[in-house]
């Protein structure tokens, strides 16, 4: 199974991929082709996709049972123990990293009180 989703690209990229895949919905297209002819038309995507994002997912034999590959995404796949996550860019992961203002980081002792059960 191999899923394509298309955003702000051309019709006319639109148009060729309806050749090899079913078009569900606006932009997203879907589809059982080979692997050849599946990387062939990612090909094309990249090139014809100018301003546009495009995400391409497929069955693969893995953990996880598919893989994905991006264009012009801010958010990209990263491999991270045999898993593919998608990273996403930016202040949404500093953010995460930093604890709210006033807040120190760590378990409070409370919590620890309450996890270790002392008290």
């Amino acid at each position: 199974m191999t899923v394509i989703v298309l955003t702000n690209c051309p019709a006319g990229l639109r148009g060729f991929l309806t050749r090899w895949l079913l078009e569900i919905s606006a932009g997203v297209f879907i589809g059982n082709p080979s692997a050849r002819v599946r990387d062939v038309l990612w090909t094309e995507v990249q090139e014809y996709a100018d301003q546009g994002r495009a995400l391409l997912a497929h069955t693969t034999n893995n953990e996880q049972g598919f893989t994905f590959r991006t264009h012009d995404h801010k958010w990209h796949p990263i491999d991270h123990e045999g898993l593919t996550l998608i990273c996403r860019p930016g202040v949404d992961a500093e953010l995460r990293q930093k604890p709210p203002d006033g807040a120190k980081p760590g378990w409070s002792r409370a919590s620890k009180r309450r996890r270790f059960g002392r008290g």
